[in-house]
């Protein structure tokens, strides 16, 4: 994950004179320090990322935790930008719920995915910011969601939303929805106040609503006879809630909560999309392999960084945390001009599933999904390639080093030997 810093920052560390802070396994935090002294000199303003659902601002106020000295204010002098993170992730939710509507339950219409890929649901987002799109109790007004589709489309689009099986999960996440604006409330509120005691006691009351939402978007009535596109739509709604108890562990200055809550977050998405995965049909692949690559690529390595630098903190000397608090934390946000450039643009990942797809088959394109969530599960096909190019006499296909071998030549390979299999077997039966 790359960093910006502050200009005077960044020319130092051109220069060499700074260098951006690792931790024990060499991972970059947001963090510079003066080579020479090892004194730390200022903190990350920006990242270099625009993920789907991870809010990468949360991972800069991380370094302010330990400025409890100082005042909560004093220490949350970024209090405009945790704001804009909570706005962000009410309207990540929002254009969640909304494309369940367009999704629907049970086998989903392929003409609706179009409306709501990873492409429409980043302009949404910018749609929300300049106020075109307005979330109204956890969904947006499907005409306007849909006013650049074909009317056949619209039409098919909205007799999925009016369904009566569909009916009892808008009651569900728009439910869940209230609960997460009430809890983002107190949360805004709890920036405000002066009284520490008081702050507290309303982030803890915040986030026993915030629990209660959870529960309701795990409610499992939700993933009953779910697609796997409408699955991954209703996990991400639960993983934008938990993110948002990251935070409230981390405006109580809990590190050890935040870690471990991010952590089983991490854990959850991984899970999350394997279950995904497992679901996914011919006709969903399109939608699933561009959307779980970019929630790898940027919201994993986000959350991770997120993590990364809580340890670190917990694992600083008396010495360096007395250092850091008294760093005078720059608060100047980075243009987001590059950003809304890429997002007006079709995302990398479409492209990159585009280049893919003219190289593999579906079975192959679901095992690539599959080894980069959890790349333990290559082994096991490893192990039959080298198996099969053996006994078929294709010693060149079972290569010494698998670890230079990308993950699309070892799916690949491996469903070339299971057909051969397949075709063995048919002759064997007649």
């Amino acid at each position: 994950m790359v960093f910006v810093f502050p200009p005077h920052i960044q020319a130092g560390i051109i220069s060499g004179t700074y260098e951006v802070v690792k931790n024990s396994a060499g991972v970059l935090l947001g963090i510079a320090r003066d080579r020479a002294t090892g004194h730390f000199v200022g903190a990350a303003i920006g990242m270099v990322a625009e993920p789907l659902l991870a809010i990468p601002d949360f991972v800069l106020g991380v370094g302010q935790m330990v400025q409890t000295d100082m005042g909560f204010k004093e220490t949350y002098k970024r209090l405009d930008v945790i704001q804009y993170g909570l706005n962000s992730l009410s309207a990540n939710v929002g254009i969640l719920s909304a494309s369940t509507a367009v999704i629907g339950v049970g086998v989903v219409a392929i003409a609706a995915l179009s409306a709501v890929n990873l492409h429409q649901t980043l302009k949404m987002r910018e749609d929300i910011k300049e106020l075109k799109l307005t979330v109204t109790h956890g969904f947006i007004d499907i005409a306007a969601l849909l006013k650049d589709e074909k009317a056949e489309v619209i039409a098919e689009i909205k007799l999925l939303a009016d369904s009566i099986n569909f009916e009892q999960h808008r009651l569900i996440l728009s439910q869940a929805y209230q609960k997460f604006a009430q809890a983002q409330k107190l949360i805004q509120n709890a920036l405000l106040m002066e009284d520490k005691h008081t702050r507290n006691a309303t982030l803890t009351s915040a986030q026993h609503i915030l629990a209660n939402a959870l529960a309701d978007y795990n409610n499992p009535d939700l993933f009953k006879a779910t697609c796997a596109v409408g699955y991954l739509r209703r996990v991400e709604c639960a993983w934008a809630i938990e993110q948002t108890i990251s935070l409230t562990y981390q405006l109580l200055n809990e590190p050890a909560s935040v870690s471990n809550s991010i952590s089983h977050l991490q854990e959850r998405i991984r899970q999350d999309i394997l279950t995904v995965i497992e679901r996914c049909t011919k006709d969903e692949i399109d939608f699933i392999f561009p959307e779980i690559t970019r929630i790898y690529n940027q919201d994993l390595a986000v959350l991770n960084s997120w993590q990364n630098q809580v340890d670190w903190m917990l694992s600083l000397s008396a010495d360096e945390r007395k250092q850091l608090a008294s760093l005078n934390m720059e608060t100047t946000p980075v243009s987001n001009t590059n950003q809304e450039v890429a997002i007006v643009a079709e995302p990398e990942e479409i492209a990159l599933y585009k280049n893919l797809q003219q190289k593999s088959h579906f079975k192959s394109l679901r095992d690539q999904l599959r080894f980069l969530i959890k790349p333990s599960l290559r082994q096991q096909h490893e192990s039959y390639i080298s198996q099969k190019a053996t006994t078929s006499g294709y010693k060149a296909l079972a290569p010494s080093n698998w670890q230079e071998v990308n993950d699309l030549t070892v799916a690949n390979l491996y469903w070339y030997f299971q057909g051969n299999d397949e075709s063995a077997k048919q002759i064997a039966t007649t």
